[in-house]
């Protein structure tokens, strides 16, 4: 793993800045969107919250690792990345995962898809959340004015600007058809207030507005039933989601009649290898999943 010193102002600065000109300019995004198909493999992950051994794991599950041949490489995707539970001096200084993931997707634009999740658009926009009893993002800020002092304000820029730039979802094709990686899902009371056209269209500032925007309608959704399940399915024309978001207490969960949640996080955290060429069917998903845990 790389390669960028996350005590260095200039240099985290400049990752993010990378970063963000990768999740822009690469050839797979569309839109607000990434676009892949087969060939090729596809690494799908559940909330990080700066788990670094868990991190380094689906990195090389990936083949993405420094000096690995690439031509191995697969899709990893990453996604609620920062706002750890585990606090050093009652800061949290995620921003170092994060910062990685920035250098990644720089070295490997086509591969890697930075998916925006609830917290990362909580960090942007300054949203006030409580998880477990912690402020998250005051304790982010918190931490990033306790590595670089006066320049804090520079880095905190650099990390909004990362962050606006993410794709908020992932559309996959094959041969039998197509499937959506995404944060999570927009809940059945929200359909009202949430423009299913942000996924073939450009984003604008409103999309992101707390608690009325689509964009956050989209990652901050919850309660999936089967009724709006089936609604995004015609409206979107895929088969299967694949989400985060919602706890799974055994790293994965599904959700009738289609719908995968993953989790990364915890000791009892998964990820999904799949083949793009021939992925599995949402009931078949449960069956591949892999421990964490078993990976060494």
């Amino acid at each position: 793993m790389p390669l960028v010193d996350l005590t260095n102002q200039d240099e985290v600065i400049a990752a993010f800045a990378a970063g963000t000109a990768a999740n822009l300019s690469a050839a797979c995004r569309d839109f607000g969107i990434d676009r892949i198909s087969a060939p090729g493999r596809l690494i799908a992950t559940g909330d990080l919250h700066d788990n670094p051994m868990h991190f380094a794991k689906v990195v090389h599950a990936a083949g993405l690792d420094e000096g690995a041949d690439p031509a191995q490489r697969a899709h990893l995707v990453l996604h609620e990345v920062i706002h750890s539970d585990r606090l050093i001096g009652g800061v949290d200084l995620s921003y170092r995962a994060l910062a990685k993931v920035a250098d990644l997707k720089s070295r490997h634009p086509e591969f890697v898809h930075t998916l925006l999740a609830n917290h990362e658009l909580a960090q942007y926009s300054g949203t006030n959340i409580i998880k477990d009893g912690i402020k998250p993002v005051e304790a982010f800020n918190a931490g990033v004015e306790y590595v670089f002092g006066d320049g804090a304000e520079e880095v905190l820029n650099a990390i909004k600007a990362f962050i606006r730039s993410m794709p908020i979802a992932l559309r996959c094709s094959g041969p039998r058809g197509e499937f959506l990686v995404s944060h999570s899902l927009p809940s059945a009371a929200m359909m009202t207030r949430f423009d299913p056209t942000i996924l073939s269209r450009e984003l604008t500032s409103e999309d992101y507005e707390p608690r009325k925007g689509s964009v956050h309608l989209l990652v901050w959704g919850r309660g999936y039933d089967h009724e709006l399940v089936e609604d995004l399915v015609e409206r979107w024309g895929v088969s299967t989601f694949i989400v985060g978001h919602e706890h799974a207490e055994n790293g994965a969960r599904l959700v009738d009649p289609c719908v995968l949640i993953l989790n990364s996080d915890h000791e009892r955290g998964v990820y999904l290898p799949i083949d793009l060429a021939d992925p599995p069917l949402a009931e078949e998903m449960m069956a591949r999943v892999v421990s964490l845990a078993s990976v060494e």
